[in-house]
C-alpha cells in the first residue's frame, strides 16, 4: 500500500466519486474481508467446546485417565491465555496480516499433529501449540477487523457480525463435535481446522490489506517475562481448582505467585518507554468498561455452555448431536441481538445502554432455568430460557467487541485487542474453577441432607445445576452494573488515524 501524496481533491469531486463503481469495488472487497476473519474466529472460539464433546472418546480410544484428560483442556487454556498479550504486540511490531497468517497456518499444522496423536502425550503438545497460535491468530484477527473498518456505521456493522461468531462459537463447536464425533471419529474435531484454515488462508492472502508498519520500537522483555509468568501462574491455579480444590496448595500456590507476578507487570509497564501494554490503552473508561464486562460475562457464560449441557445429557438423556441442536436457538438469538445492536444501536447510543440491558437480559434468562426439574421439557423448560439469554449475551459481546478497539491509534490495536481475549479467557477460567466447585459443594450437601432414595443422585446434580445458574445470575448482574456505571454515554469515539487509513 501507498500513500498518495497528491493534494486532496475539492469536496465536491470527492463527493462525485463515491458514486463510481470502484469505491463500491473496494466496499465489497472490505466485506469479503469481514468474511475471512469471522471464519478464523470462528475456529478458534469453537475449538474450546468442540474439543471438550470429543474427549470422552479420545480418552477411551487413547486409554489416558481423567488427570490427563484436565490436560488437554489445560494446556491449550495455559498457552493461549498467557501468549496473548505478546501475540497481540507482536502484531503491532511485524504486522497484523503476517501474524494473522502464521497464527492460522501454526494453528492448522497444531490441529493436525492433534488428530494425528498416538497418544496423549501429543496430543497435550498439540493442544499447548493450538493455543499459542491461537493467541497470535485471535488479536491479529480483531485488529485488523478495527483498522479495516473505521467509519461509525461500517465497524458497527462489522463487529455485530464478529460478536455474533464470538458469543455463539460455543454452540457452534457443541453441534460439530457431536456430529463429528458420533458418524466419523473424535480426530475430525480438529482436521476441521485445516479445512476452515485453508479457505482462510486464500481469503487472507487475497482480500486482506494492512497499514504499513510504523512502530520499530524494541519488545519490552521483562513485560513479556513478567505477563507470560504471571497468566500460566493464575491459568495453572484456576485449572487445579478443579481437581483438588481452592485450599490445595497446587492451586493457591499457582495463583497467588500469578497475581503478585502480574502486579510486578503492571508497575514494569508505568516505568518503560515502549510497554507490552501501554496503560493507556487500559485505562480509557469504555475500553476498560469493555474488559471488565466481558471477563465477567465469561464467567456467566460456563453456567450455559457446561452445566446446561450436563442437565440436557445427564437429565433428560439427550446425545451429544441432540445437546448439539438444542443450543442452536441460543446461537440464532445471538446472531438476531449482536447484528441489530452492531448495525443500528451502536452508532447511534454506544455501549451504555446495550451492555447493561443485555447482561440484565441474560440474567433473567439464567433464572429461568433454575425452575428446571426431573420433569421438564426441552420446549418448555429449556428453549425460553436459551432464547433470552441469546437476546442478551448478542446485546453485549457486539458493542463490547467494537468498544474493546474504538479510539485506540492503530500503533496499539494488536495489544488493545489482545486485551479483549485475554480477559475473556482468564474469565472464563475463573468461571470455571468457580462454578464447578460451587456445584460440587451443593450436590455434596444435598446428598448428605437428603435420605438415599433411588433418584437422589439425579436430584443432587439438579440441584447443583440450580446453584450454578443462580451464580451466573449473579455474574451477568454484576457485568450489568459495572456495564452502566463505566461507559461513557453516547457513540464510541472514532478512529483517531481513520483520514491516515483511508489515505492508504
Amino acid at each position: 500500500m501507498t500513500t498518495d501524496t497528491a493534494l486532496p481533491p475539492p469536496a465536491a469531486a470527492t463527493q462525485d466519486r463515491t458514486d463510481q463503481p470502484a469505491p463500491k469495488t473496494a466496499d465489497s472487497g472490505k466485506w469479503l474481508s469481514l468474511v475471512v476473519l469471522a471464519m478464523a474466529q470462528l475456529m478458534v472460539v469453537l475449538d474450546a467446546t468442540i474439543v471438550n464433546i470429543a474427549l470422552p472418546t479420545a480418552q477411551r480410544d487413547l486409554g489416558f485417565s481423567d488427570s490427563g484428560r484436565q490436560w488437554v483442556v489445560t494446556g491449550y487454556a495455559l498457552a493461549f491465555g498467557s501468549l496473548l498479550l505478546l501475540g497481540g504486540r507482536l502484531s503491532d511490531f511485524i504486522g497484523r496480516k503476517r501474524m494473522f497468517l502464521i497464527g492460522l497456518i501454526g494453528f492448522a499444522v497444531a490441529s493436525a499433529l492433534g488428530g494425528f496423536a498416538p497418544n496423549l502425550e501429543m496430543l497435550i503438545v498439540a493442544r499447548a501449540l493450538q493455543g499459542a497460535f491461537g493467541a497470535a491468530l485471535a488479536p491479529a484477527a480483531l485488529s485488523l477487523l478495527s483498522t479495516t473498518f473505521t467509519t461509525p456505521r461500517d465497524r458497527a456493522k462489522a463487529f455485530g457480525v464478529f460478536g455474533a461468531i464470538s458469543g455463539a462459537g460455543g454452540a457452534v463447536g457443541l453441534l460439530l463435535g457431536g456430529v463429528l464425533t458420533e458418524y466419523a471419529s473424535w480426530r475430525w474435531c480438529l482436521y476441521v481446522n485445516l479445512i476452515i484454515a485453508a479457505v482462510a488462508v486464500a481469503g487472507a492472502l487475497t482480500r486482506l490489506k494492512d497499514d504499513p508498519i510504523t512502530s520499530r520500537a524494541r519488545l519490552d522483555v521483562p513485560g513479556v517475562i513478567t505477563a507470560v509468568g504471571g497468566l500460566v501462574g493464575l491459568v495453572y491455579g484456576l485449572g487445579k481448582v478443579e481437581t483438588d480444590g481452592w485450599g490445595s496448595a497446587a492451586a493457591l500456590v499457582p495463583m497467588i505467585l500469578g497475581a503478585v507476578v502480574l502486579v510486578a507487570f503492571v508497575l514494569i509497564e508505568t516505568r518503560v518507554a515502549n510497554p507490552l501494554l501501554p496503560l493507556r490503552v487500559v485505562l480509557d473508561r469504555n475500553r476498560g468498561g469493555a474488559y471488565a464486562a466481558i471477563g465477567i460475562s465469561g464467567a456467566g457464560m460456563f453456567g450455559i455452555f457446561l452445566f446446561l449441557t450436563y442437565y440436557l445429557v445427564n437429565v433428560q438423556h439427550f446425545t451429544p448431536i441432540r445437546t448439539g441442536v438444542g443450543f442452536l436457538p441460543l446461537l440464532a438469538a445471538i446472531m438476531l441481538s449482536a447484528t441489530t445492536a452492531g448495525s443500528i444501536l451502536v452508532p447511534r447510543v454506544g455501549p451504555r445502554p446495550l451492555v447493561p440491558v443485555g447482561a440484565l437480559v441474560a440474567a433473567g434468562g439464567m433464572a429461568y432455568l433454575t425452575r428446571l426439574d426431573l420433569h421438564s421439557t426441552y420446549a418448555g423448560g429449556v428453549l425460553p430460557g436459551l432464547i433470552v439469554i441469546g437476546l442478551g449475551l448478542g446485546l453485549v459481546f457486539a458493542p463490547v467487541q467494537n468498544a474493546a478497539t474504538s479510539g485506540v491509534e492503530h500503533r496499539d490495536a494488536g495489544v488493545a485487542s489482545a486485551m479483549i481475549n485475554t480477559v475473556q479467557q482468564i474469565g472464563g477460567s475463573i468461571g470455571t474453577a468457580l462454578l464447578s466447585s460451587f456445584a460440587a459443594s451443593a450436590g455434596e450437601n444435598y446428598a448428605h441432607s437428603h435420605k438415599p432414595t433411588a433418584s437422589l443422585a439425579v436430584e443432587a446434580a439438579l440441584h447443583s445445576y440450580h446453584t450454578v445458574f443462580w451464580w451466573s445470575v449473579g455474574f451477568f448482574l454484576l457485568a450489568s452494573l459495572i456495564g452502566a456505571v463505566v461507559f461513557r454515554s453516547g457513540p464510541l469515539a472514532v478512529d483517531p488515524d481513520a483520514p491516515k487509513a483511508m489515505a492508504h
